[in-house]
């Protein structure tokens, strides 16, 4: 079907549009942008009062969970949620079961994920063999397998040299090394950040040390060797300095920030809430507010999710047992967006759209974050001001660990179109 998008308010960040009009879908693609377009034979049209038409929405950091982990999401489930929050393209992260480390295994999810699911799917491969931080990869391979990136994530190369070598070898190939930064030795056996509130709970706490420490150790290491590094979930203040420094001496790194980092701090873990666990941990205020000031001079690149589910009996442990992570391909737009409204002075969508779409696909050279006229209709309907409480029961993935629950978020996506189709539409 062709769709005739109208009304709305299309907003480009790649090609600098921002301005009231229509868009026309037809067989699949991008085919026209006006102010006004009349209707054609056997188009749907859709109104979009009050609505921008954007770009779909792209996250680099996602767990897709699959392949013996299917009880916590599937390509399908993820897919699903993907789309209902507007994300058109998701970036699937190596810590898979088994990891993505060889050709065969990328080649594979990719050709099973466009089977699968609804939105787009791209690999970030594994940067060691087994994700163990000891042999590296075959990074030739990996590219010419499809893998946009390279990563160990959640279990990061203690090793500066083997991170030092496996630089070198990503480079080579120009792939960016994208790392969870976290010195093993600081937070083991932490539960939260180090704080008041975790010495109010007693349990044992990671220092901001435990990040920068890494943060500081990757980008010397990104220096010495010329790799595009890629910090993931950025989630402290002398971080955020260290990212500002760094890109100052001409470092080839980038970094993104979580919605949950710019809208919790440490204080959503006071009653022992495991879906508040997470890791980096959601950390102090005067934390929070540095991750602010970075995305608005630009020191933060993007903004990700880092969805990560975890069945209920997993998060019904206790705090200190209890796997780290959350759901949140669904609740992104909307907590981006009330973070958004409560700035003295709010981000421009032009802006909020950039952040979240054309911002990250230009990070990993994605085909997406345009609407530019015969690129592929990867295209998103936002309601920037609807109200809406969060039920975990309404989330189409899987899992449903989510510390926004019985919140009310701003925003949401009312229609996502993947190659010119449409996979979600708002009830």
């Amino acid at each position: 079907m062709n769709y005739l998008l109208r009304n709305g308010r299309v907003v480009d960040p790649a090609q600098g549009i921002d301005q009231m009009g229509d868009l026309r879908i037809r067989n699949g693609r991008i085919a026209e942008i006006a102010p006004t377009l009349t209707p054609e034979a056997g188009e749907r049209v859709v109104d979009c009062t009050d609505c921008w038409i954007a770009p779909g929405l792209v996250d680099l950091h996602v767990h897709l969970r699959d392949l013996r982990q299917s009880y916590k999401e599937t390509l399908q489930t993820g897919g699903a949620a993907a789309v209902a929050g507007g994300f058109t393209s998701i970036c699937c992260m190596p810590n898979t079961d088994p990891p993505l480390d060889s050709p065969l295994l990328v080649r594979e999810l990719i050709a099973r994920a466009t089977r699968e699911s609804p939105c787009k799917v791209y690999v970030v491969a594994a940067l060691t063999q087994g994700m163990r931080g000891e042999q590296l990869c075959d990074y030739a391979a990996l590219k010419q397998a499809g893998a946009v990136g390279c990563s160990d994530d959640a279990f990061p190369v203690q090793s500066a040299e083997v991170l030092r070598r496996a630089m070198l070898g990503c480079a080579a190939y120009g792939l960016p090394v994208i790392t969870h930064c976290e010195d093993k030795t600081l937070s083991e056996g932490a539960s939260m950040h180090a704080g008041a509130i975790s010495a109010q709970l007693g349990l044992r706490g990671a220092p901001g040390s435990a990040e920068t420490v890494h943060i500081a150790r990757n980008a010397l290491l990104a220096h010495e060797t010329g790799c595009h590094l890629h910090i993931q979930h950025l989630s402290t203040a002398f971080g955020v300095a260290l990212v500002r420094f760094f890109k100052t001496q001409g470092v080839r790194i980038t970094a993104e920030v979580t919605p949950h980092h710019l809208l919790l701090t440490e204080h959503a873990c006071a009653s022992f809430n495991t879906n508040a666990k997470m890791n980096p941990p959601l950390r102090s205020e005067a934390d929070q507010h540095a991750l602010t000031e970075g995305i608005l001079d630009g020191t933060i690149d993007c903004i990700a999710t880092d969805h990560a589910p975890h069945a209920p009996f997993e998060k019904a442990q206790p705090l200190a047992l209890a796997p780290f992570g959350l759901v949140g391909l669904e609740t992104a737009l909307g907590a981006v967006l009330l973070w958004n409204d409560q700035l003295p002075q709010p981000l421009s969508p032009i802006q909020i759209v950039n952040l979240l779409s054309t911002a990250p696909a230009r990070l990993l050279n994605l085909p997406a974050g345009t609407l530019a006229i015969g690129v592929p209709a990867d295209v998103v309907v936002i309601d920037p001001t609807a109200r809406w409480q969060v039920n975990p029961a309404m989330l189409h993935s899987k899992s449903k660990n989510t510390p926004f629950a019985g919140m009310e978020l701003m925003g949401k996506a009312r229609y996502t179109f993947v190659n010119g189709e449409l996979r979600f539409e708002a009830g």
